[in-house]
């Protein structure tokens, strides 16, 4: 049965009364938000974008692993100017996937997002199924909301994806053991592997403002193609004005400003000041282009 079929089937016989409509809905949306999401993680595409980003932590453990030099230092200078926390991969494997979130958040991770934000709508229109998906009783802005919802799953899968195939290399090549935090205190292993799934967490929640701009980008064109490239390409402009220091009054309000915030929940104690800074602009982004996303998507004509 298609999203389609399962929406009518789940609007009919509700005319027994208002909460048996209202019944028939929330299973029409949940049973929608399953169905989407098991279409997102099944595509080639999907899994292709996955498969880039685990073999981004796989690239970077063998780089550092043949730079290390026999006493245990990352040899070649380059350290410097690698990725966050990459000096301490060789002494500690789960810095691993500090430095892998690190590397593939300005990049990696953005455009797969964008990907699947810019063609949660205009895909669905540019293959002639969105205007079946609005058969059913739920209407748009429910359909809207099951299709941010499985962008922010994915975002939460891509990003564990990335720690997962860190720590899994990170344990192949490196030892693992107490973690030494930014502030110079040490932590036991257990506590370490918490703040990484905790940091993993706030690496996806740092998405999704990017997801709502894409949707949003997504309700502007039938074309899937151009909604990808467009979202992708917001992303790219919003790296390169928060690197331009004439922009600095303006660059606290650019949603990549302070992704890499993260890195605050390795001190001791944590640093909350700019995770909240960047949760707060993340909520800010979600709601304004997500208004404009269902602006936009409830009175856009979708019969052509």
């Amino acid at each position: 049965m298609s999203r389609a079929e399962a929406g009518v089937a789940a609007g009919e016989g509700t005319g027994d009364g208002p909460e048996r409509v209202r019944a028939a809905r929330l299973w029409w949306a949940a049973g929608l938000l399953g169905s989407e999401l098991a279409l997102v993680l099944r595509r080639r595409r999907t899994w292709a974008l996955l498969g880039v980003l685990a073999a981004v932590p796989v690239l970077i453990g063998i780089a550092v692993k043949i730079q290390t030099s026999d006493d245990g230092t990352v040899g070649g200078g380059g350290a410097a100017h690698g990725p966050a926390f990459l000096t301490q991969v060789t002494n500690n494997g789960l810095f691993l996937v500090f430095a892998a979130l690190a590397a593939t958040l300005p990049v990696f991770l953005p455009m797969a997002v964008g990907v699947i934000a810019g063609d949660a709508l205009a895909g669905e229109a540019s293959a002639g199924t969105l205007r079946y998906l609005l058969v059913a009783p739920a209407g748009r802005t429910r359909l809207l909301l099951v299709k941010y919802a499985s962008t922010l799953v994915f975002c939460l899968v891509a990003t564990l994806t990335v720690a997962a195939s860190a720590l899994a290399v990170g344990a192949l090549l490196f030892p693992l053991g107490e973690v030494t935090t930014i502030s110079g205190t040490r932590i036991p292993f257990g506590d370490g592997l918490i703040r990484a799934l905790l940091i993993a967490v706030l690496v996806a929640a740092s998405l999704a403002g990017l997801a709502a701009v894409g949707l949003f980008v997504s309700t502007l064109t039938s074309s899937g193609i151009g909604a990808m490239a467009a979202t992708v390409g917001l992303v790219v402009t919003a790296q390169i004005l928060d690197t331009i220091p004439q922009l600095h009054a303006v660059q606290p309000y650019l949603f990549p400003h302070y992704w890499l915030s993260f890195a605050d929940v390795l001190r001791d104690p944590f640093y909350w000041e700019d995770i909240g800074k960047n949760l707060q602009l993340q909520a800010v982004y979600a709601a304004v282009f997500g208004s404009a996303a269902w602006a936009r998507f409830t009175t856009k004509d979708i019969t052509t």
